[in-house]
C-alpha cells in the first residue's frame, strides 16, 4: 500500500519559537486524502520546541546539535501518525524554525513491507523541507535502514552494553505499558534524542509480535506531562520536576539503579541484549507461551550459552516442565547442562523446585543419560542444601553408573547427618534425607531407631489447623519404606500417652497409614477420639469408655491406655469426683497405678468444692487403693476428706477439733474445698439435735477460726432457722449454747453474739406468745432457773426496745 504524507512548518522569518512554546505554524503540503480532523490533531503533535537557552539565530554547527523528534502517535479516529520533526534555519536570516514530515496510517493499516514504526524513523526518506510540488505523491515505502545493516546492528549492541545497568528497568517499564495498572507513560531521560531512538529500537526488538508496531513514542519533547505518546524522550533539564509526577521516569546515564527490577522477562531480555544476541528474541517468539512470558526467552538464552540469574533459570525450568514436548533432544540437553552447570552458587529454592518439576516431566520421556545431571543436582541439593520441599527423582534415575557415583559422594554425608544430634528436629529435612538414602541405596538401618525417636515428637509441634507442608513428603516416605513406617508409627504410639491431644491433632491433619497389622492401641484411640466425643456429647465417662474400646486392648493388659483415654477426654483438666469414682471402677488400682492416672483421680478429689458430696467417698477409696503413692501433704488432705465422710456417717473418732487442726497443719497449703468439707461436716454434726457435747465444747474453746466460721455459716442456714422456728427445744438448746461460754475467747464470742442477735432473735420475734413461753420453759428445764430468767431478760430487752421505739414513733405522729 502507499501512505499519504504531509508537511508542517513554523512561521516565516522573524516569527520563530520562544520559551513559552511554538508560535504560528501551518501545513505547507497535505495529501488530499487526509481528513481535516486529522490535521487539527496533528498540529500540536508535530510542533517543535527548541531546548531551553537555544538562541533564535543559529550557525549550522549549532543547528546540528538540536534534538530531532521522531514520533508515532495514535489519533482519536484510530489512525496513526508517523513523523519526523527537526529544527531548521531560515536561509535568509538564520532564524530558528522547524519542519515536520509525516505519513498518515489509517486505522488498522500497517507500514509497507512490514516495517516497524520504531525502525522506520531511521529511514533516509524523511524530508527536512517542504517539497516544490503542492500535491506530493504518496510514500510507497520507508526503508528502515540507511544501507549498512551490519554496522547499525553492532552500534545497537554497543549501546545496549553501555546502558546495561538501566536496561532491565526500561524494558520493565515498557512491558508495564501493556498490562494492568500501566503507568501513564514511560519517560527516557537522555542528552541526545538519537539515544532515545536507540532505546526504542532495543525495546521494539524485545517486544512480542504485534506490540512493537502499536507502541506510540516521541524521541523528544519539552513537555513530558502533556505528551500524547506512551514513551517519550526528554533532556535532563526537562526531567527535574518529574519525581512525583506518577510517570515511569528512567534517568539513563545517571546514578546506577540498585537491585533487580522484579520483572523476570525484563531481566532476561536485558541479559540477551548485553550478550549481543538480539536474534534470540525472534527465536524465542517461535516457542509457545503468553506475551512477555519469561520462560521461552530464558530457555532460548540458556541454550545459547548466556548465563542467567536464579529467577530466570527457574522460569526456564518451569516453562520446560509444563511443555516437555516443545524442545527437541538437543535443546533439552543444552537446557539441562545450563541448569546444572558447576560453579553456580546463587540457586534458590524456587529454582530447585522448578528443576524438580522439570525432571518429573522428562523422566521416561528423555534418556537417563540426558536427565542424570539434573537428578544428581537435585539429590545433592536435598542433602547439602537442606531444601526439604524439593521434588526428588525416582529410583530409576540412579540405576546406572551415574547413581553409583552420586551415592559414593553423598552416602557418607547422609549417614553423618542422620546420626547427628539435630536429626528429627526439622521434619522436612529428615524425611528428605531418608528418601534420598533409599534412592541412592544407602543403608541406614542402624540409625533408624534413633531417627524416628527424635522425629516422632517433632511431628506434634507447630500451630495452625491445615495440613503441614511436610505432610505429602512424609506420607510418600511411609508409603515407600515399610521399615520407616513401622518404626515411626511405633514411636508415635509410644509417646501418645504423654501427649494424646498432640497425637489426636496430628492425625486430624495428616492421615497416617496405621491400618496394618501393628496393634498401635494409642494411635487408634487418638484417631477415634473425635467421633467418640461427638457421639457421647456431655457424658465424658461414656466418651472415655468408647475411646478405650477403640484401642482394642484391655487396660488390664496395657494400663497406659487409661492415661491416653483420660488425656483425650479431660486434657489438662481434672475430672469431677463422680467421674473419678467411675474411672476408678473401670480398672483396678494396680492398672491406674501403672498408668499413672491415680494422680488424675487425686486431683479430682482435692480440686472439688466444699459442697461436692462425692469427694469424701473418692478420698476414702483413694487412700485405700493408693496407700504408698501419695506424699505426706496429699495424704493428709485426703484424710481430711475421709474425716468428713466419717463425721457424716457418725464413725469419726473423738477429738474432732484436734483432728482437723492436726491434718490441716500437715496438708498445708490445704485446698479450700478440702478444708471446707471437713469443717462443714463438723459444724453440721454440732448443730444436729443429737450433738456430741464434748466435741462442741472443744470447738467452742479451740479458738479455731475455720471451725467456728463453718459453725456460724451452718447456723445461719435456712435449715437451722426452720428448726428454730418449729422446735422450741432446739431453739432453747441453741440459746443455751450461744450464751453458755462467755469466756471462750473472741472468735467464739463474736460468732455467738451474731447468732443470738441475727439468727435466734428474728425467729423468736415472729413466734406467738405461747411458743415463746414454750421456748422459755425448755430453757429452764435444760438447766438452772437462772438460765430461764436470762432468756426472759434477753427477750424482754428486745420487747422494751421495741416498745420505746413504738412510743417514740407514735408521739411524733401525734405532734405532726
Amino acid at each position: 500500500m502507499s501512505l499519504a504524507q504531509l508537511h508542517y512548518t513554523s512561521a516565516a522569518d522573524g516569527d520563530g519559537t520562544g520559551e513559552d512554546g511554538p508560535t504560528a505554524a501551518r501545513f505547507t503540503v497535505v495529501d488530499a486524502s487526509i481528513p481535516a480532523s486529522v490535521l487539527t490533531e496533528a498540529g500540536p503533535l508535530l510542533a517543535y520546541e527548541a531546548p531551553r537557552g537555544t538562541p533564535e539565530r543559529l550557525t549550522d554547527a549549532a543547528l546540528r546539535t538540536l534534538p530531532e523528534a521522531l514520533s508515532f502517535s495514535l489519533l482519536s479516529d484510530g489512525s496513526r501518525l508517523l513523523a519526523r520533526t527537526v529544527a531548521v534555519r531560515s536561509p535568509r536570516s538564520s532564524a530558528l524554525r522547524f519542519h515536520a514530515h509525516a505519513v498518515h496510517l489509517p486505522g488498522g493499516a500497517r507500514l509497507p513491507e512490514g516495517t516497524l514504526p520504531l525502525t522506520a524513523c531511521r529511514s533516509a526518506r524523511w524530508a527536512s523541507g517542504t517539497p516544490d510540488r503542492p500535491q506530493p505523491d504518496p510514500v510507497a515505502a520507508l526503508p528502515a535502514t540507511t544501507g549498512n545493516e551490519a554496522r547499525e546492528r553492532e552500534a545497537l549492541n554497543d549501546f545496549a552494553v553501555s546502558r546495561g545497568p538501566w536496561l532491565a528497568g526500561v524494558l520493565a517499564g515498557v512491558r508495564r505499558l501493556h498490562g494492568p495498572g500501566a503507568p501513564e507513560r514511560v519517560v527516557l531521560v537522555e542528552r541526545q534524542s538519537a539515544d532515545v531512538a536507540r532505546w526504542l529500537a532495543l525495546a521494539g526488538t524485545a517486544l512480542p509480535d504485534g506490540l512493537a508496531e502499536r507502541l506510540t513514542f516521541t524521541t523528544y519533547t519539552r513537555r513530558p506531562r502533556e505528551a500524547a505518546q506512551q514513551v517519550v524522550g526528554v533532556l535532563p533539564e526537562d526531567a527535574e520536576d518529574l519525581a512525583d509526577s506518577g510517570l515511569s521516569v528512567h534517568v539513563c546515564g545517571g546514578p546506577r539503579p540498585e537491585g533487580p527490577v522484579g520483572d523476570v522477562w525484563a531481566e532476561t531480555a536485558a541479559r540477551v541484549w548485553r550478550s549481543r544476541a538480539p536474534e534470540l528474541f525472534r527465536e524465542a517468539a517461535a516457542l509457545p507461551g503468553e506475551p512477555f512470558a519469561a520462560g521461552p526467552l530464558a530457555v532460548t538464552a540458556l541454550c545459547a550459552g548466556i548465563p542467567l540469574g536464579t529467577d530466570e533459570r527457574a522460569a526456564a525450568a518451569g516453562w520446560a516442565a509444563e511443555r516437555p514436548y516443545a524442545l527437541d533432544g538437543k535443546r533439552t540437553r543444552q537446557l539441562i547442562e545450563a541448569l546444572t552447570a558447576p560453579g553456580v552458587d546463587d540457586r534458590s529454592g524456587p529454582e530447585f523446585d522448578a528443576a524438580g518439576l522439570l525432571f518429573a516431566a522428562l523422566d521416561g520421556r528423555s534418556p537417563v543419560t540426558t536427565t542424570a545431571p539434573l537428578a544428581a543436582m537435585l539429590v545433592t541439593e536435598a542433602v547439602r542444601g537442606g531444601n526439604g520441599s524439593l521434588e526428588l527423582p525416582g529410583r530409576t534415575a540412579f540405576s546406572g553408573p551415574e547413581g553409583t557415583a552420586v551415592a559414593e559422594v553423598l552416602g557418607p554425608e547422609i549417614l553423618s547427618e542422620l546420626g547427628g544430634a539435630g536429626v528429627g528436629l526439622d521434619v522436612a529435612r529428615t524425611v528428605q534425607l531418608l528418601r534420598v538414602a533409599r534412592l541412592l541405596g544407602v543403608d541406614c538401618a542402624e540409625l533408624l531407631p534413633q531417627v524416628v525417636d527424635r522425629l516422632a515428637p517433632t511431628l506434634l509441634t507447630g500451630g495452625g489447623d491445615g495440613t503441614p507442608g511436610w505432610a505429602p513428603a512424609l506420607l510418600e516416605l511411609m508409603d515407600e519404606q515399610f521399615d520407616v513406617r513401622t518404626a515411626l508409627l511405633g514411636a508415635l504410639d509410644r509417646i501418645a500417652p504423654e501427649s494424646p491431644a498432640g497425637v489426636e491433632r496430628l492425625l486430624s491433619r495428616v492421615p497416617l497409614p496405621f491400618t496394618g497389622t501393628q496393634a498401635l492401641p494409642h494411635l487408634r484411640m487418638c484417631a477415634g477420639a473425635p467421633e467418640a466425643k461427638a457421639g457421647c456429647g456431655e457424658d465424658r465417662v461414656a466418651s472415655f469408655q468408647r475411646i478405650l474400646r477403640a484401642g482394642g486392648v484391655s487396660p488390664f493388659a496395657e494400663p497406659l491406655v487409661l492415661r491416653t483415654a483420660a488425656g483425650l477426654v479431660w486434657g489438662e483438666e481434672a475430672p469431677t469426683p463422680a467421674e473419678a469414682r467411675l474411672l476408678l471402677e473401670a480398672a483396678t488400682s494396680d492398672a491406674h497405678r501403672a498408668a499413672g492416672t491415680w494422680s488424675l483421680l487425686v486431683a479430682a478429689a482435692l480440686g472439688a468444692g466444699a459442697g461436692d458430696g462425692e469427694a469424701p467417698e473418692l478420698a476414702h477409696e483413694l487412700l485405700r487403693g493408693f496407700p504408698q503413692e501419695t506424699g505426706r501433704r496429699v495424704r493428709a488432705a485426703l484424710q481430711l476428706l475421709e474425716f468428713a465422710r466419717d463425721v457424716h456417717a457418725g464413725a469419726a473418732e473423738p477429738e474432732w477439733a484436734e483432728r482437723v487442726r492436726a491434718l490441716r497443719a500437715e496438708a498445708e497449703p490445704v485446698e479450700p474445698g478440702v478444708l471446707g468439707q471437713a469443717c462443714d461436716a463438723v459444724a453440721g454434726r454440732l448443730l444436729a439435735p443429737e450433738r456430741p457435747d464434748a466435741e462442741l465444747y472443744a470447738v467452742v474453746h479451740s479458738g479455731d477460726t475455720d471451725l467456728v466460721a463453718a459453725y456460724e455459716r451452718a447456723a445461719r442456714g435456712e435449715a437451722v432457722r426452720a428448726r428454730l422456728a418449729a422446735d422450741p427445744g432446739y431453739a432453747a438448746d441453741c440459746f443455751t449454747v450461744w450464751t453458755a461460754h462467755p469466756h471462750a475467747g473472741p472468735v467464739w464470742s463474736a460468732a455467738a453474739s451474731g447468732l443470738l442477735e441475727e439468727v435466734l432473735r428474728p425467729v423468736v420475734r415472729k413466734l406467738p406468745p405461747d411458743r415463746v413461753a414454750a421456748v422459755e420453759e425448755a430453757v429452764g428445764s435444760s438447766g438452772s432457773s437462772g438460765r430461764a430468767e436470762a432468756f426472759r431478760d434477753w427477750n424482754r430487752r428486745e420487747r422494751r426496745t421495741l416498745g420505746r421505739l413504738g412510743r417514740r414513733i407514735a408521739g411524733r405522729v401525734r405532734r405532726g
